[in-house]
């Protein structure tokens, strides 16, 4: 069964077919699934997985760019196929990736789910667009990308939403499962619901749809403001590459980072519609430079968070909330972004389809993804190799260097016991037997702690963990595994804390390895200023041929 092309010639106002509705559905359920991963990608990696930072960052950097760079082929696909079977092969992939991920911690099986969620993401990408553009008319082309791009920031803010709670309960692995979840949903809605658009550009063949590529690629114009648009995107793939990392290690877990992210979809969701209809007349490359104008001070805001603390202290009063000045910055800068983004996504979309020949919409969206492969690939490489310069993995510094890492991010905190052989038997033995063991109330001991005769202990909620509980006090102990100094094997370290948290004024300052962590943003703010001069330089040259090509008429 097909939806009547025909039938959108007779739209009017913000009225579209039931095909339309239903692959935003879908969309939603999608993006939920990815975002909540990618908020919590690269602290996976790292923390469960295994890789430093700098492999994390070319990981995920080849994992989201790849995923971006593809649409260009899996739009052809689509075309070939139908947007319906290339949904269903999409969904299905999805669904098994974000499962594998979740449940196996290897790297070889991280690899191999990130492949198959790369190749149904890319799927997904121009067949839903695809859809939202062949659902609509040049009257109701930027309505329609502008519904499409607020179903995908709801899909974005729920997701990042649940991966905050999930990730502090539970683990950074149990995301996955949601994930899976809910592209099984889309998988659903999909088999049930979707009907195919239309049929043009269906059964195309191989040469044909590559002839069809090489001349969208043949179209300078397009690709220069697509690499131009790039440097937007790697600013804003910070919130996934550099931000969540950034602030857990300067500040400590508990931040609530996807929390953060989700102020960019927020603003989207309520400024894209009011924004895309104050534009409306504007031409795209205008709206777009204006995205481009806001972008690098984004970054820069949040690189000034270290001056804002010199004057304020390490909280700030809001009457409503008190907040660390790094962690309202970040909010600002967030924001700021999210601003930017409606002002450049939806015109940009609006620009792609429009470049698009009869029976080529998927090709043509899928391409002006490659936005996003050059940003992924630059913005998060980059990032693992400034947080590694800038912002370290706090288990790669030395023992007092980490002792003061953990009193200045940890208000709980107290020490920290070497894990021997022999503290390790005992901690193994915690599991059956409540008692407590003689080296356990002797290293208490040693830090002026006498643990009563009738203390209990109880395995914690998340492994490694247990609870030392009695009338007077609550300690939690953590495994918690470091890097050897010059070797390949792993330590671990018992940290012991305490339900009485220390004021923000009591914590001492980070170790000195950090005092340039805001560095990494002054190196995107230059990005972004050099995207919007490079837009600058482009309105200037093709305004030069365009009025050359109106004389020569």
């Amino acid at each position: 069964m097909i939806d009547n092309p025909d039938a959108t010639s007779k739209q009017s106002g913000w009225r579209f077919p039931s095909t339309f509705w239903y692959a935003n559905g879908a969309e939603l359920c999608e993006r939920a699934a990815y975002y909540g991963m990618f908020i919590t990608l690269i602290r996976y990696l790292h923390d469960m997985v295994g890789f430093s930072d700098k492999e994390a960052g070319w990981v995920a950097g080849l994992f989201s760019s790849i995923l971006y760079l593809l649409p260009t082929f899996m739009g052809i696909m689509a075309d070939k196929i139908g947007f319906r079977r290339a949904l269903l092969v999409a969904f299905t992939l999805l669904t098994a990736g974000y499962g594998v991920l979740g449940a196996f911690q290897l790297k070889s099986t991280a690899i191999a789910s990130l492949v198959l969620i790369m190749f149904g993401g890319a799927i997904v990408k121009p067949v839903i667009s695809g859809t939202a553009a062949k659902c609509s008319t040049d009257a109701t082309r930027a309505r329609a990308m502008s519904i499409f791009y607020m179903v995908v920031n709801i899909g974005a803010f729920s997701g990042k939403g649940l991966a905050g709670d999930l990730n502090d309960r539970l683990g950074l692995q149990y995301i996955n499962f949601y994930a899976a979840g809910m592209a099984f949903t889309a998988l659903v809605l999909v088999a049930l619901f979707y009907r195919n658009v239309d049929n043009k550009g269906t059964g195309k063949t191989v040469v044909e749809a590559l002839r069809g590529l090489l001349t969208v690629m043949g179209n300078f114009r397009f690709l220069s403001l697509i690499l131009i648009v790039a440097g937007f995107w790697a600013i804003q793939g910070q919130l996934y590459a550099s931000m969540p990392t950034y602030i857990e290690r300067l500040m400590g877990t508990g931040t609530k980072p996807e929390w953060l992210a989700n102020i960019n979809p927020l603003v989207v969701v309520l400024l894209v519609v009011p924004i895309t209809h104050l534009v409306r007349d504007f031409k795209p490359v205008n709206a777009i430079g204006i995205g481009l104008l806001i972008i690098p001070f984004t970054a820069l805001i949040i690189a000034l968070s270290p001056a804002l603390e010199e004057i304020t202290g390490r909280s700030i009063d809001l009457r409503i909330i008190v907040l660390h000045p790094i962690t309202l910055m970040i909010a600002i800068g967030i924001g700021l972004q999210g601003l930017a983004e409606c002002f450049l996504s939806p015109k940009f979309l609006e620009y792609a389809s429009k470049q698009a020949p009869e029976g080529e919409v998927g090709l043509y969206l899928g391409y002006q993804h490659l936005t996003t492969f050059f940003a992924w690939l630059f913005g998060f490489v980059l990032s693992g190799y400034l947080l590694d310069a800038y912002c370290p993995d706090p288990k790669h510094l030395a023992p007092d260097a980490r002792q003061q890492w953990r009193m200045a991010t940890d208000p709980t905190y107290r020490f920290a016991l070497p894990l021997d052989e022999e503290l390790r038997n005992d901690l193994d033995r915690l599991g059956e037997d409540t008692r407590i063991a003689t080296p356990i109330i002797a290293a208490f001991r040693d830090h002026g702690i006498d643990l009563p005769e009738g203390i209990t202990v109880t395995v914690g909620e998340r492994e490694g963990q247990w609870m030392l509980a009695d009338a007077g006090a609550a300690y939690t102990l953590k495994r918690w595994e470091v890097e050897g100094d010059g070797e390949p094997e792993k330590l671990a370290e018992l940290l012991v804390c305490v339900d009485t948290a220390r004021s923000p004024e009591a914590m001492p300052p980070l170790p000195e390895a950090y005092n340039r962590a805001h560095y990494i943003w002054y190196v995107f703010t230059g990005v972004g200023f050099t995207a919007f001069l490079g837009m600058l330089v482009f309105k200037l040259v093709t305004g030069v041929i365009d009025r050359r090509r109106a004389v020569a008429r």
